[in-house]
């Protein structure tokens, strides 16, 4: 045991010093000055993003009226997002997604991390014990070669020490793209998508749900029915950024 808790910290300090690294050889993606904290990110860019508050709704995005307006019909039971749809997270999800820049994947994670670290000191009591990240169908991963989802699940989970599984849920039904697509159409297009492994028929109580952005909620809420029905009590969907629907 000591020797593996011995080889866990030496694996643990080579991480920190390559993360040191990193930052250190790297400049803000956005003006180019060095970077302290994040890669591809400088303190004084850092303090511009437009970053959601969550002191003011107990650390759940649900708690602010307009947002639970506009997603009226939640399967899931805390919403957490970096920021509203804009700039430069535009720019970092257009360039992950279709340009492979797979290193904002881990810039994504280290926010969402420290975002999340904040969250479960005050307004988070039960810690959950799987993070899930939303799949793609096959056919548009081979197109893509990719799932940015599970890039950045992937990431939060080291970050975290909290397990991940990535291939606990299948999506079995390929839809077209859903962008400019209303609410209903997308759960219409979504009804039955998503399924489970053979072998994740047992699940915790708790569980993280990670998805690049947020729209109407509908791709989550048809994984979320399904994850409640094998004994899933509280779903957290976090995520990069929230696009509420004209």
């Amino acid at each position: 045991m000591k020797k593996n808790g011995l080889l866990t910290n030496k694996c643990l300090h080579l991480l920190l010093f390559l993360k040191d690294i990193k930052i250190f050889f790297s400049s803000c993606d956005l003006c180019g000055q060095p970077c302290q904290t994040y890669p591809l990110l400088c303190g004084y860019c850092y303090q511009d993003l437009s970053l959601f508050m969550f002191n003011s709704v107990q650390g759940d995005l649900l708690n602010w009226p307009a947002i639970d307006r506009a997603l009226p019909k939640n399967v899931f039971d805390r919403l957490i997002c970096l920021a509203p749809y804009l700039w430069p997270f535009t720019q970092w999800l257009i360039q992950l997604k279709y340009n492979g820049r797979f290193e904002i994947a881990e810039l994504f994670a280290q926010l969402l991390h420290d975002c999340w670290r904040s969250l479960s000191t005050t307004f988070i009591t039960e810690p959950p014990q799987l993070i899930l990240a939303v799949p793609l169908h096959v056919k548009k991963w081979q197109s893509r070669g990719f799932n940015q989802a599970h890039l950045i699940a992937d990431a939060f989970s080291i970050l975290t020490k909290i397990p991940y599984q990535a291939q606990a849920i299948i999506r079995t039904i390929h839809t077209d793209s859903q962008v400019g697509q209303s609410g209903r159409i997308r759960r219409k297009n979504l009804r039955n998508a998503f399924s489970l492994h053979s072998n994740q028929l047992v699940l915790p109580e708790h569980v993280i749900l990670i998805d690049d952005v947020v729209t109407t909620g509908s791709t989550a809420n048809e994984i979320c029915k399904l994850l409640k029905k094998h004994g899933v009590k509280h779903i957290t969907l976090l995520s990069v950024c929230l696009s509420l629907p004209k």
